[in-house]
C-alpha cells in the first residue's frame, strides 16, 4: 500500500522502529550526523550501496531499480521511515519511492533556495553529480530560483568514487577540486551549493582552495528537520522512553564495508561493525548473470 493511503488509516508502525538512511554510498554518513544530533532518541540503520557506487554514472533505470530495492529491503527490516541521502538517487527515482513503498520517504535536493538568499554578488556555484544536473526536478528547482542569480554548474567527477576511498585531503583530490572550484571564484561566485551528500566531507579540501570566499551551502540538517516534522506528523517520533540507553546506528553495505567502518569512524567517531548484505534487483541481477 503507498504511503499516500496511510495518511487516511491507522499508522501500524511503532514510534520506537528505526528510521532508514540510504545512500548509493558513504555520502549519506553526513546525513546521518545531522540527524543523530537533531532526532538523539531515534533508532537508526544506514544502508550504503557501495558495490554499485557511484550513481552518478549509472543509468536512470539502474537507479530507479536500486533505490526501490534497497528501499524495500529496508522496509523488510521494520523501518519506519526512509531517508533517501542521494541527490543522485532522489533527483531519479523519490517519486517511485514514495508510490511503492508503506512509510513516509523524505528526499534530499541541492540547496538552490537558500543559495539564491544567500549569494551577495548574485553568483552561485554547484556542485553535484552529472546525473542529478541533468534531471528534470533540478532543472525545475534551479529555474523556480534563478531570478537575477547566475549558477555555474559543475559535475563532481571523481569526487564521489575520492570520499568512497576514504580520501578528502590528498595533493590529487586537492587538485581536482581546485579545477571545479576556480573557475567559479574567478567568476566572482561568493556560495558554493554541495549538490552530493558526499561532498560535505570535503569542505576543509574546499576551504584550503577557496578561504572564506565562498559559503557552502549543506542541506543535511534541513534535511533533518523535515525527517523531524514527517515523524512529527504521523505520530512516529521515538521518546527518551523508548531509548533509555543511546543505541548505536546499524550499518549495512553491498561490499565488504571497511571504507564505511573507516569513514563513520574517522568523521562521525562512530567505532561499529559494518554488515555486509546481498540486495538483488532486476538490473543486478542481469549484471550477475553476464560473463566476465
Amino acid at each position: 500500500m503507498p504511503f499516500d493511503a496511510l495518511r487516511s488509516a491507522p499508522l501500524a508502525l511503532g514510534s520506537s522502529a528505526p528510521v532508514a538512511i540510504f545512500d548509493s554510498g558513504l555520502g549519506g554518513l553526513s546525513v546521518l550526523r545531522a540527524v543523530r544530533t537533531a532526532l538523539p532518541d531515534e533508532r537508526l540503520i544506514y544502508a550504503a550501496d557501495s558495490l554499485y557506487a557511484p550513481y552518478g554514472e549509472r543509468d536512470d533505470d539502474f537507479i530507479a531499480d536500486r533505490t526501490l530495492a534497497i528501499g524495500e529491503w529496508l522496509v523488510s527490516q521494520g523501518a519506519k521511515a526512509l531517508v533517501v541521502a542521494c541527490n543522485t538517487a532522489t533527483s531519479q527515482s523519490i517519486a517511485q519511492a514514495r508510490e511503492r513503498l508503506p512509510i513516509p520517504v523524505i528526499g534530499v535536493e541541492p540547496g538552490i533556495k537558500p543559495a539564491s538568499l544567500t549569494s551577495q554578488t548574485r553568483v552561485v556555484g554547484v556542485l553535484a553529480t552529472a546525473v542529478t544536473l541533468r534531471s528534470a526536478r533540478f532543472q525545475a528547482l534551479a529555474e523556480r530560483h534563478t531570478g537575477d542569480c547566475r549558477f555555474i554548474l559543475q559535475p563532481g567527477h571523481g569526487l564521489v568514487q575520492a570520499v568512497e576511498r576514504c580520501d578528502t585531503d590528498s595533493p590529487e583530490l586537492i587538485a581536482l577540486l581546485r579545477s571545479y572550484v576556480q573557475p567559479m571564484l574567478d567568476a566572482n561566485a561568493d556560495t558554493l551549493v554541495l549538490g552530493c551528500t558526499h561532498y560535505p566531507f570535503l569542505d576543509r579540501a574546499i576551504r584550503a582552495i577557496a578561504g572564506d570566499r565562498l559559503a557552502l551551502i549543506d542541506t543535511s540538517v534541513a534535511i533533518a528537520r523535515q525527517l523531524e516534522r514527517q515523524l512529527d506528523s504521523f505520530g512516529l517520533r521515538a521518546t527518551p522512553a523508548q531509548a533509555p540507553d543511546i543505541e548505536l546506528p546499524r550499518l549495512y553495505s553491498t561490499n565488504d564495508g571497511q571504507a564505511l567502518r573507516q569513514l563513520a569512524a574517522s568523521l562521525l567517531g562512530l567505532d561499529v561493525t559494518v554488515e555486509h548484505v546481498v540486495i538483488p534487483s532486476r538490473r543486478t541481477r542481469t549484471l550477475e548473470s553476464d560473463p566476465v
